[in-house]
């Protein structure tokens, strides 16, 4: 396999497991108790509400809009840009007290009185109970995705393989559910196509380790099982860089240059790769270790032929 980051000693990391499983449980309990005590600030996609988009003859102000905005009476809006600075999306959460109708008018009346130049392109309107369903069908996948990653894991390796790839895999979601909980950033439909995205990808790293555990177990017949996943993690650790790393530029990009539309996406991709790669190194080998993996779980035992009485 060719290496760009070749690596000519093993790199310990078996060494640190105690340390790093300690760091996890405690950020794992850190990120269920923000999902406890605050909950996911759920977008106008789950909760229901007026969606607009405007295009303005000038780079817009979205300061000086959410102002005109909040004089109106109108709470807890949201005002990005999305494609160009020209292009505005408002989002507004469902009160129950007006229609989309009302709304956007009021919207337009006020922004048309800081500027002129403001065009109205589309109005939406989502409902209370399609919210709900929304959100109810959101949860519905990523339960379904998990089941099929964990079915995956369990007919691909050993039951203690499989386990720990499920519990790293399920580490890296609730964080990054938790991260957006304790920041009270926007969690909405696309926020959700990330980890989803993300369940496939830190599981994907798991199971490359995993594989050359495997095959270090067959071939590494004088090493003890640190030694095998030390060796199995440092021999990939050059493709962890290179796939890792060019994901993370792209993904960098969408975050710095996307614009706001784009940025709570980047964000979970941003944390679910960080995390995808710490849990598969020293979430999920470690926890080989706490459930007693051992050499005779892959190598059969040859059974002894009786010999037939004459």
């Amino acid at each position: 396999m060719l290496e760009f980051f070749p690596f000519k000693k093993n790199i310990p990391f078996m060494s640190w497991g105690k340390v790093t499983t300690s760091i996890s449980l405690l950020t794992f309990l850190f990120a269920i108790w923000a999902l406890w005590d605050k909950g996911l600030n759920l977008g106008v996609d789950f909760t229901g509400g007026t969606v607009m988009e405007l295009h303005t003859s000038q780079p817009a102000d979205l300061q000086a809009m959410r102002t005109a905005l909040e004089k109106t009476g109108l709470t807890e809006i949201s005002v990005q840009t999305f494609g160009t600075s020209q292009d505005v999306l408002i989002r507004l959460p469902g009160k129950g007290d007006g229609n989309a109708a009302e709304t956007s008018n009021r919207v337009m009346a006020a922004l048309k009185g800081m500027s002129s130049g403001i065009e109205l392109k589309r109005v939406d309107f989502v409902g209370p109970q399609v919210g709900k369903e929304l959100y109810d069908n959101g949860a519905l996948a990523l339960l379904v995705v998990a089941g099929g990653i964990m079915a995956y894991l369990a007919i691909r390796f050993e039951w203690r393989f499989a386990l720990a790839g499920m519990i790293a895999n399920m580490h890296d979601i609730v964080i990054i559910l938790g991260v957006f909980a304790f920041f009270r950033w926007e969690f909405t439909l696309t926020v959700l196509a990330g980890v989803l995205a993300i369940l496939g990808y830190s599981v994907n790293e798991s199971v490359v380790v995993f594989d050359r555990i495997r095959e270090n177990i067959r071939k590494m017949r004088g090493a003890t099982i640190p030694e095998i996943i030390d060796d199995a993690i440092t021999r990939t650790m050059s493709r962890t860089i290179i796939t890792h790393g060019s994901t993370q530029i792209m993904v960098l990009s969408m975050l710095l240059f996307g614009g706001e539309a784009l940025h709570n996406f980047a964000l979970a991709l941003t944390i679910g790769i960080l995390f995808g790669i710490y849990s598969s190194v020293l979430v999920a080998s470690p926890l080989l270790l706490m459930f007693g993996v051992k050499r005779e779980h892959f190598i059969k035992q040859v059974e002894k032929k009786q010999e037939a009485v004459v």
